[in-house]
């Protein structure tokens, strides 16, 4: 059955792990659901009682499943770690969904992962030769045995030898039975911060987490750290050479919730900087700022302020579509965008509009949408996107198109025109875009963001020799779906 699905980018998970708290395992709960944005297939937690371990594991939405008793009442014990995830499909899926446990000679680990390790393949090739038995395709099973299989005797040992063999992009929240631990790989890619409620330490891939639950922001946890939670005292460690940080500059244009903090600053400020970047950088005579909701409302609301024009939401969306609504037919699948979006067409209606987004991936969304403008009366669509032009996919957890189909990659910006059927298009440049988040222009000796989605400027260089082929296994092997 197809599943009809917005042209995005998605971000793989969403992480949480909490210490020294009677209700760990709900709180665990409500810090998923305020990540639900990261992850909508599947669901996890796994708690310690002071004797043993125990889990649940769920596809589909956390307020499905957690925020019932009898769940919750499975899952005893002060401390918890949960996952959300985009699960791949078929009858695998549920032994993929994370948090994994293992049992292992020096006790118990359970371990939830948000990225992708670029060296996977390899890894899982030498340790299947060496006898090891994978139960799950995910690559974070690898740092389950890699951890198995160190000769260190403390656990946070056995965690620095095995980070000194993965690379990639990668945020780990893991729970023994003394410690809760957080990781960030050596260039903050991927997302991870420190939180407090009163006695206990909460780990998040962003604060919106911790607001659910009434915690407070302490910090980011850094590139290259370990940050260790044990006896209600938080150690931090940081075993890798020295790097400058290279977080993903997507959490900033799209992934992270507007109400996130990052940098010491919501999401929604920076978006809308963006719109007014963009708005700086384009002159276009037109009615009205449309934006595509809800992702491109900040950066048209700071478009249509800096430009002194009208804003208006031509478009509405349908909260109520689930993600496996039924298109039983062709005719039925053909109605596309219009599943999630409307026009209101009295608003539109012989006007010239400003569309804008905050990205275009492959371009058959933005498309439909120009198009549903158009149906419904407006006299011009002008296209604006609020980040550069997506050329080169990623390998650190984010969900996207190989490069042949990324809209930008071999199309000029007349040919995308032409493809999406606007007026006119243009995207923000990456020096605005570097502008819009502060940093002033791009440093290219050592840039500010993991920015390789515009430039190719990979910051870890993915080492299994990927062809288009292994590019579909990597992708398996972090969860990517085949949907």
């Amino acid at each position: 059955m197809k599943k009809f699905k917005l042209d995005k980018l998605k971000e793989e998970c969403g992480i949480f792990g909490i210490s020294n708290h009677d209700d760990s395992s709900a709180l665990v709960a409500l810090g998923l659901h305020a990540l639900q944005h990261r992850g909508q297939e599947g669901c996890g937690i796994v708690s310690y009682d002071g004797k043993n371990y125990h889990s649940e594991k769920r596809q589909g939405l956390v307020g499905d499943h957690f925020t019932k008793g009898d769940v919750i009442k499975k899952l005893p014990g002060k401390f918890a770690i949960g996952h959300n995830r985009y699960s791949t499909t078929g009858e695998t899926s549920l032994r993929n969904i994370q948090p994994f446990f293992a049992d292992l000679h020096m006790g118990g680990l359970s371990i939830a992962h948000n990225g992708n390790l670029t060296n996977a393949l390899a890894l899982r090739e030498t340790l299947v030769k060496e006898g090891a038995i994978f139960r799950t395709t995910s690559d974070t099973e690898t740092i389950v045995q890699l951890i198995a299989k160190s000769k260190r005797d403390k656990i946070l040992d056995k965690l620095i030898d095995s980070l000194f063999q993965i690379k990639g992009g990668y945020a780990l929240v893991i729970m023994t039975n003394k410690k809760l631990i957080g990781v960030r790989d050596p260039f903050g890619i991927r997302p991870l911060i420190i939180g407090k409620l009163k006695d206990s330490f909460i780990l998040a891939s962003e604060t919106c987490a911790l607001d659910i639950v009434g915690a407070s922001f302490v910090r980011e946890v850094e590139n290259g750290e370990i940050v260790a939670v044990e006896n209600n005292k938080l150690l931090s460690i940081k075993p890798f050479p020295k790097q400058k940080p290279r977080p993903c500059i997507f959490e900033y244009i799209y992934f992270a919730r507007p109400d996130s903090l990052i940098d010491g600053k919501c999401a929604y400020e920076y978006r809308k900087k963006m719109g007014m970047q963009l708005a700086k950088e384009n002159d276009v005579i037109a009615d009205l700022v449309v934006p595509v909701p809800d992702s491109g409302v900040p950066a048209a609301l700071g478009f249509a302020e800096y430009s002194k024009k009208r804003f208006e939401l031509g478009l509405i969306r349908n909260h109520y579509v689930g993600r496996t609504f039924i298109e039983p037919t062709q005719n039925i699948r053909s109605l596309g965008v219009k599943l999630k979006l409307s026009t209101t067409k009295s608003i539109v209606k012989n006007k010239s509009i400003i569309l804008i987004d905050d990205s275009l991936v492959r371009g058959t969304t933005c498309h439909k949408i120009v198009k549903m403008l158009y149906e419904a009366g407006a006299k011009e669509v002008h296209v604006r996107i609020a980040c550069p032009e997506i050329k080169f996919p990623d390998f650190y957890g984010v969900d996207m198109p190989t490069k042949k189909e990324l809209l930008a990659y071999e199309k000029t910006n007349e040919e995308m025109c032409e493809h999406i059927k606007a007026k006119s298009l243009k995207f923000l440049s990456l020096d605005g875009l570097y502008i819009a988040l502060e940093k002033g222009k791009r440093n290219n000796i050592y840039p500010q963001f993991s920015d390789h989605y515009f430039t190719g400027d990979y910051p870890v260089k993915p080492s299994d020799n990927l062809g288009e082929s292994k590019i579909t296994q990597l992708s398996l092997l972090s969860g990517k779906s085949n949907n």
